[in-house]
């Protein structure tokens, strides 16, 4: 082994651009609720956790539960920071504290399509929980609501697939400068 080289797993930085600037993106998950039967919905977070990492989201904020299987982040949570809220409006208090937006991606009657919409720089993008979606609470906090379009016959998606399609809208956005 070359003693010399730099560790793989080092997170990185995005692309020098002079439009870039500082980008702010931060992905939240939650609120989980109710008692899970063994790996049920678990491997959700873990795998947020992991794609947050891969994107370079600054954070990740786990709303209610603070409990989750980290096995699904394959260990990218060592280099991740996660921060847990107990409650919504806990979270909540800290988006507007930050000055972030809050955007939901979850599908209801007054989501606008991923697809068309232009993600602001700095926000955070929050997934609710696998059959309920999002809760009431974060879709009146949320500047807007996102859903991401679908043409086979089911009618939703898992939340970590969800949230990757959601964070890679985001890059292509504002490090590769893709217009909607």
């Amino acid at each position: 082994m070359n003693e010399s080289a730099e560790p793989q797993n080092t997170p990185q930085e995005y692309p020098e651009s002079e439009a870039f600037g500082t980008p702010r993106f931060e992905v939240g998950v939650g609120p989980w609720e109710g008692e899970w039967p063994e790996g049920e919905h678990w491997d959700d977070i873990g795998t947020v956790v992991r794609t947050a990492n891969a994107f370079l989201a600054k954070e990740v904020h786990i709303i209610g539960k603070k409990r989750w299987n980290r096995r699904g982040a394959m260990v990218t949570d060592r280099y991740q920071h996660v921060r847990h809220h107990p409650t919504i409006e806990d979270f909540v208090a800290w988006a507007q504290g930050e000055g972030l937006d809050i955007i939901g991606i979850d599908i209801f009657p007054d989501s606008v399509p991923l697809e068309t919409y232009d993600l602001p720089k700095n926000c955070v993008l929050v997934f609710g929980q696998e059959g309920p979606g999002l809760s009431e609470e974060i879709h009146a906090a949320a500047r807007d609501t996102l859903s991401i379009e679908q043409f086979g016959s089911t009618r939703s998606m898992n939340a970590a697939t969800a949230a990757g399609i959601a964070m890679h809208a985001w890059v292509r956005r504002h490090v590769f400068g893709q217009k909607p």
